[in-house]
């Protein structure tokens, strides 16, 4: 458990506290277990792999209020300090990417590379044709009712939207996976925060702080960025590329053909060759072991 901007927030940490951090923000439904590929992969290769509860999940506080963006890039800014670094390479999936994205631009000082997963930049996350599922977003910004149906039979319908968003066919989820992410979201206030963050989102469009955030975000980020989406997302647009304007910094744009919405738990092997080769490229800026001391 490490403190940060006013909060307690549970972290899985691999590797030495003298390499180069690799935070990961894990997405909805999910929580830092959905990492479990990447960490102990990411810390060999001579990094330090730390992946992080989001507010309001897995055994993260459980706070009232604070699932706007700006309030949560500050606590990925504050739990990179926490843990005794500068900065940080932040990976994000889904809405943990929508974070990663916010901090790159407002808290600059603390991401010093940006991979995002299934996760459009936020300017284009509620265009025309690119959410997928904008009517189950909508449906979220009803009250109670949804937070009862996430909590309904076991939460099976955790385990149904896993499906629906990844890749037909596949194996993902296995009954671990939807055991431990099902079991994750029946903790209440859980289901509450994790709907929170859908509900800013919607709700904050047409409200100053919505505006704000719209004015903010398009400064262009001004770091490294991977950008990781799968050809059979089930939640987003597959096709979805971010405009040169948003990204001043160099932008490396990979679609997996066999995998949806979540690929680092549909092909793990995959895409962790896809983030070690990125990492590994990023070179000097990272300050890591020599590209001969890296595996494969």
């Amino acid at each position: 458990m490490v403190a940060a901007n006013g909060a307690r927030f549970h972290v899985a940490d691999c590797g030495s506290a003298d390499d180069p951090l690799v935070l990961f923000l894990h997405g909805f439904p999910e929580f830092w277990w959905a990492w479990r590929h990447q960490l102990p992969a990411v810390a060999e290769a001579g990094y330090r792999a730390v992946a992080m509860d989001l507010r309001g999940y897995g055994a993260s506080d459980k706070t009232p209020r604070g699932y706007d963006p700006f309030t949560v890039s500050a606590d990925v800014s504050g739990v990179i300090r926490s843990l005794g670094a500068t900065d940080a390479v932040v990976v994000g999936h889904g809405w943990g990417g929508f974070v990663a994205w916010s901090a790159a631009v407002l808290a600059p000082r603390q991401v010093r590379a940006l991979a995002a997963v299934s996760a459009p930049h936020p300017l284009q996350l509620m265009r025309s044709g690119q959410l997928s599922s904008a009517l189950q977003v909508g449906w979220y910004q009803l009250p109670i009712f949804p937070e009862r149906h996430l909590l309904a039979q076991d939460g099976i319908h955790i385990e149904r939207l896993l499906r629906a968003w990844s890749a037909p066919g596949g194996t993902f989820p296995d009954a671990e996976a939807s055991r431990r992410y099902r079991a994750a979201l029946q903790v209440w206030p859980a289901p509450h925060c994790a709907l929170e963050y859908h509900r800013w989102f919607v709700r904050s469009r047409l409200r100053t702080d919505g505006r704000r955030y719209s004015a903010r975000m398009r400064t262009p980020v001004a770091v490294p960025v991977l950008q990781v989406q799968g050809a059979l997302d089930g939640a987003l647009a597959p096709t979805i590329t971010t405009p040169p304007d948003l990204v001043s910094a160099p932008l490396r744009h990979e679609l997996l053909t066999t995998v949806g919405h979540f690929p680092h738990e549909e092909a793990p092997d995959q895409f962790t060759a896809l983030l070690l080769d990125w990492l590994s490229a990023l070179g000097d800026r990272l300050g890591t072991r020599r590209s001969g001391d890296l595996p494969g």
